[in-house]
């Protein structure tokens, strides 16, 4: 006898054919092991549908009296496409004032976005009750300020953002753009907010050198910006290094402008352009905008600036020339800032003295030292200083502004052994970068034969690796002088703007003509008495195999001599071509014929 195992939906018809047939149900049902009232419902199913009738069907219910409704998911997906930023929170938030009611879940909301595409599904993360939020319980108990950069102007450069939150409200107190972030225009964006709102309890900052000078060398020193804060009463909290998490909310504050308003900007006209829309944006984040860690309320809703009495009261102190430049005056004051003014105030306990400079060029200063050149030897330098700038000059001309290292007590040393009170701060050459204007500076030579200049590395040849260059840059070209004989030309990659900013810059004649010499190189002779000199092979002789040789490129021949100074080879020069390997090999080479 052959079994035959049967199907689901064949057992079934057998067991309706069976009751059909005038079987007891309960005997039928005892038999398939299923309850009577199954074998009623195959039964009614039959009769409705036939065979097809009796296959299993799907237990999901066929109405939800909750169910997102085809109109709100079409309005949350022509939400998000119309504001691709905007996420479920968000979203919610929206269909709330638009009169949805109630609103969909921010879970339901997710699905939608996932369903039509318009996200892509992710991991759950940590659930946010999770995390350890922390913030102010008042207003003007703490701000947060940072810098950021990323405004390219059109003419070239880039602006820098000065900005701070309170911490309380996530209200923008301070936005205002600047060429470059020096200590003085950071002060000023920070005494313009201190006027406007009142002093805050305490005030966060990274360790940024506008912020503090806990890391000055070769010691510590004492900014403006912390002297604003010590005598305001402010407490100065600094992060950890490294920890640009401790300042998250101006932090976020930053990523907000970079996705909303740069990602997708055009490079500004000017700087008063790029402030005008940055203007805007402040207004609406602060005013308009809902902030999810508010609970979808506004900053300004939360924040309370100190009343205008009890701001007179507290009497805002300030340096007496420091004040808040106002956004028009900044965009005029762009060439100062070019130009190197060095904007730090010049503070009533300046002085002045001459020096000598010695014959290794480095003029010693109480603890600090300064670099001038031997060139300069001999030659009286007049140094202003103060415990924030030091100026360097020679006969009525600007050299150098560096940043001073001195505190009141050894300015106090300088006073008592001759240092004269100091007028206002000699100011740097003006129109540096003008047509005609050679300038002058001093860089080291790298390990590589590099320079430094303007944030472009300028070959100047390994043999003058670890040594002191002098550079003029006139017109389109850099002479690259050592021990005042020019060693090469190079064609200039620096434009006007960067010419404005080199570091040590001074107006200079034009450089020594007539005094460069042959390029020359080390080679070491392989065992077969051969050289290889810009692709040029040399044959020397066996005689000074492994030996190492000095070539002397001239414009039309090539001379080795060895290390006595005898000349071992004279030999015309068949290529052009720029050196690239200046040192010898310190293993043998075999150079093949």
């Amino acid at each position: 006898m052959r079994l035959v195992e049967l199907s689901v939906m064949e057992q079934r018809y057998h067991a309706v054919m069976e009751v059909l047939s005038g079987a007891p149900v309960t005997e039928v049902a005892g038999r398939y092991g299923v309850s009577p009232k199954t074998v009623h419902t195959w039964k009614r199913r039959y009769r409705e549908g036939g065979l097809a009738a009796l296959a299993d069907r799907s237990h999901r219910p066929h109405h939800h009296p909750r169910q997102l409704s085809a109109e709100t998911e079409a309005l949350i997906c022509k939400l998000r496409r119309a504001h691709q930023r905007w996420g479920p929170c968000r979203l919610r938030h929206e269909l709330a004032k638009l009169g949805v009611d109630p609103p969909p879940s921010l879970s339901s909301v997710y699905r939608v976005l996932v369903r039509n595409h318009l996200v892509e599904a992710r991991p759950r993360k940590r659930r946010r009750e999770d995390y350890v939020s922390w913030e102010r319980a008042q207003p003007m108990e703490l701000w947060q300020l940072d810098i950021k950069s990323g405004f390219v102007l059109l003419g070239g450069g880039e602006a820098k953002l000065i900005s701070g939150l309170d911490d309380h409200s996530r209200f923008c107190v301070i936005a205002e753009l600047m060429v470059r972030a020096s200590g003085r225009r950071v002060c000023s964006a920070f005494a313009g907010a201190l006027e406007r709102f009142g002093i805050p309890d305490e005030v966060l900052t990274d360790n940024g050198k506008q912020f503090t000078g806990r890391f000055g060398k070769p010691r510590p020193a004492e900014v403006l910006f912390e002297r604003i804060c010590r005598m305001n009463a402010i407490t100065h909290l600094k992060t950890p290094v490294r920890t640009p998490t401790t300042t998250g909310k101006v932090e976020r504050f930053h990523q907000t402008i970079q996705q909303e308003l740069l990602d997708d900007q055009a490079p500004f006209e000017d700087l008063a352009h790029a402030q005008a829309a940055l203007d805007s944006f402040v207004d609406d984040y602060n005013s308009e905008r809902p902030h999810q860690s508010l609970a979808m309320a506004t900053p300004a809703s939360r924040f309370r600036a100190i009343p205008e009495r009890r701001r007179q009261a507290l009497q805002l102190w300030l340096p007496p020339q420091l004040v808040a430049a106002p956004i028009e005056a900044q965009s005029e004051e762009r060439q100062d800032d070019l130009n190197h003014e060095h904007a730090l105030v010049a503070e009533a306990d300046a002085l002045e003295i001459d020096r000598v400079v010695p014959d290794c060029g480095n003029l010693k200063l109480a603890q600090q030292q300064f670099w001038i050149g031997p060139l300069h030897a001999g030659r009286t330098i007049t140094v202003w200083i103060n415990t924030k700038t030091v100026h360097l000059s020679l006969e009525g001309r600007h050299l150098k502004t560096l940043p001073s290292r001195l505190g009141e007590a050894d300015l106090a040393r300088l006073k008592s052994i001759g240092a004269r009170p100091a007028g206002p701060p000699p100011a740097p050459p003006a129109a540096m970068s003008a047509p005609g204007i050679t300038l002058e500076l001093e860089r080291t030579v790298n390990a590589c034969g590099l320079v430094g200049l303007g944030g472009v590395q300028i070959g100047a040849g390994q043999l003058l690796a670890g040594r002191r260059v002098t550079l003029h840059l006139e017109r389109d070209l850099i002479h690259v002088i050592a021990d005042g004989v020019l060693q090469r030309t190079l064609p200039s990659p620096l434009v006007a703007q960067q010419l404005t900013r080199l570091r040590g810059a001074r107006v200079a004649g034009p450089p020594p003509h007539g005094l460069i010499g042959p390029t020359t190189v080390r080679r070491r002779v392989s065992v077969r008495g051969a050289i290889r000199v810009t692709t040029q092979r040399v044959q020397v002789g066996l005689a000074h195999a492994r030996k190492v040789v000095t070539v002397e490129l001239h414009d039309t021949v090539l001379r080795v001599v060895d290390d006595d100074g005898e000349i071992l080879k004279i030999v015309p020069r068949t290529t052009n071509r720029e050196v690239i390997q200046h040192k010898a090999h310190k293993r043998d080479v075999r150079v093949d014929g």
